[in-house]
């Protein structure tokens, strides 16, 4: 934490002036692997309820888009998703070591799956009825919802971040910008299906909110037996998960998964958040997800900054120049996805040489990098066995 250490003392009259000696400056505590561990689970704590709260707000406003449908509250519900997936983006380094997110009963995958197989859901060009939608035979109810999720392959995609925003956005078949469904397709005899539709998108975002208020109580502190309890319990181990989560990101999921398989296929299909065109945004919140874990360090929705023991102060204690080279290449790949411009499915065309392709490979190169410093900062403390997700 920030504190203001006072320079000197005040010089004392009597009847001349008397110099005191400068007061010592406050030393800051050292930083241990239970404060770290601590510090982190109040990190991912308050980035979750900020999540959830944001997503409650987008919850409002898809209420108020189905109960009038129209251009006004379609487009207020669209910028309520955005809003929220800038907090659901960071919260991506809080993966990939089996807590509440996705451990085997975690809901990663109904969260935050893609790619998507839109016709799983609701029409698409030339498929005018396909989908659970436009069955009428299929129930829908959250339960159905939940065990329809990704059932019969990866890509068919019932539940979460990405279907909500296909429900808002529909198909991308613009090379300009994101895709533009109607608001007509949740207006009875504008549209088969529509009060389908509007159920569809009511349940879904349901789900989405009871997932998130799990993941909320699963880190909420002063609670006997939840994840956060033993976590704080856990020492080295605990840091070791915390720098699996941040290699992995940086690595397989980020460089890899998000940004070299489109980059190498130059579909539009293998973009994050292909509907929205959200990807570029997707990107920058995933690195600075990163960067905040890494800093102990997040600024929250209004504005408090929650600042703590972290990482990099431990790799600091026992490698200096490490900590300091870990740090900037961080910053430095938060830069080169914010070079990243919109929209991504443009940026990712062309020859090797066109500018969007060179920005977005030197967020691959930065964050291939910085996953090798944060195996090497994880060996400065004593962390030899860092099995990372690899692309």
């Amino acid at each position: 934490m920030l504190h203001r250490l006072p320079g000197g003392l005040a010089a004392l009259a009597i009847s001349f002036a008397i110099a005191l000696p400068t007061a010592p400056a406050a030393a800051q505590p050292a930083a241990t692997p239970a404060s770290v561990a601590r510090h982190y689970a109040a990190l991912v704590h308050a980035n979750y309820e900020d999540t959830l709260a944001a997503a409650r707000t987008m919850q409002k406003a898809i209420a108020a888009f189905i109960a009038a449908p129209s251009a006004q509250t379609q487009a207020e519900a669209r910028q309520a998703w955005r809003a929220a997936r800038e907090f659901y983006g960071q919260t991506e380094a809080f993966r990939f070591y089996g807590g509440p997110i996705d451990d085997d009963r975690g809901p990663e995958g109904r969260l935050n799956a893609w790619p998507m197989d839109e016709s799983y859901v609701d029409y698409v060009e030339g498929q005018p009825d396909a989908g659970l939608i436009n069955n009428r035979q299929q129930p829908l109810t959250k339960k159905a919802l939940t065990e329809l999720n990704e059932r019969g392959g990866e890509e068919n995609i019932a539940t979460g971040w990405h279907a909500i925003e296909f429900m808002l956005w529909g198909q991308d078949l613009s090379d300009a910008g994101p895709g533009d469904r109607s608001f007509e397709d949740f207006i009875d005899g504008k549209r088969p299906n529509a009060d389908r539709r509007r159920t569809y998108l009511r349940l879904i975002t349901e789900i989405l909110i009871d997932d998130l208020t799990t993941l909320v109580r699963a880190w909420a502190p002063g609670v006997k037996n939840n994840y956060r309890a033993a976590f704080e319990r856990g020492g080295q181990e605990s840091l070791r998960k915390m720098l699996v989560g941040l290699g992995s990101l940086s690595r397989g999921e980020l460089a890899g998964e998000r940004l070299e398989v489109a980059l190498a296929s130059q579909d539009q299909e293998d973009e994050h958040s292909c509907f929205s065109d959200n990807t570029h945004r997707d990107a920058v919140t995933n690195a600075l997800g990163i960067e905040n874990v890494w800093l102990g360090r997040y600024r929250r929705a209004d504005g408090r900054v929650l600042q703590g023991p972290s990482l990099r102060d431990l790799v600091a204690a026992k490698d200096a120049a490490l900590a300091e080279r870990t740090t900037a290449q961080i910053r430095r790949s938060v830069r080169a996805t914010e070079a990243i411009q919109a929209p991504f499915d443009r940026e990712i065309l062309g020859g090797a040489d066109a500018p969007g392709r060179q920005r977005v490979q030197t967020a691959i190169d930065s964050l291939t990098q910085q996953s090798k410093d944060l195996v090497d900062a994880a060996a400065a403390i004593g962390i030899t066995q860092l099995t990372l997700v690899q692309p």
